[in-house]
């Protein structure tokens, strides 16, 4: 695998090249400092996919992405940045990029990233995901109040909200019971709800959860 990393601090494009030499074998990893770099890079030699940070001298990641995915459609770009706002996140992604993740992931998403990108399908970092999804809902009072969720908050919420007992979503997650019933009580606390059901209307009203025709839910 033939990779492109783009980012302006030399010691941390570096060190994320070797440690994708490490880690993904065979690899090449070729660099480039700037967004008018790598539209050069790329006219120079094939490269099977790009890592892009959008804060970059010149012009920005997310305008390299569009000048290279306009003479080539079917390049394969990972976008790789500090930002995680879902503005930046969504103008990112609607030039036509593959993938993003925070630079906060760990290597292992890194990798996984990498790996679905090169082979021509979607990634985003989950947490980012759902944020998204969340976005594109009507934006109702119940939306907003599940923006703020951490990942594991997020997957809590859903398994109670479909009727899984305290124990149930223990065994799921590999986590204590008692964790569990730690996370349902900050979840009522931050969700401003008293029950259960509660739980269960909030999730439907935000359509992370649809009535089925035999008055069941599904995610």
């Amino acid at each position: 695998m033939k990779i492109l990393i783009t980012d302006d601090h030399a010691v941390v494009r570096q060190g994320y090249a070797s440690l994708l030499s490490v880690l993904l074998d065979p690899c090449e990893v070729i660099e480039a400092g700037s967004g008018e770099e790598v539209c050069t890079k790329v006219t120079e030699q094939s490269v099977d996919m790009l890592i892009l940070d959008i804060n970059l001298p010149g012009i920005s990641g997310i305008e390299a992405a569009r000048r290279i995915l306009k003479r080539d459609p079917d390049a394969r770009i990972l976008f790789f940045s500090m930002y995680d706002e879902m503005p930046m996140v969504q103008q990112a992604l609607d030039t036509g990029a593959l993938g993003y993740i925070t630079k906060s992931s760990s290597p292992e998403v890194l990798i996984e990233a990498v790996r679905k990108v090169a082979a021509g399908q979607i990634y985003v970092e989950h947490d980012l995901a759902m944020r998204l999804a969340m976005r594109q809902q009507p934006r109702n009072q119940s939306h907003q109040r599940l923006q703020d969720m951490t990942q594991r908050e997020f997957e809590v919420f859903v398994m109670l909200a479909r009727g899984f007992s305290v124990k149930a979503v223990a065994e799921q997650l590999c986590i204590s019971a008692k964790t569990v019933s730690n996370y349902t009580a900050m979840l009522k606390s931050k969700l401003e709800v008293d029950s259960t059901t509660e739980l269960v209307h909030l999730a439907i009203e935000a359509g992370v959860l649809k009535v089925g025709l035999e008055g069941g839910v599904e995610s």
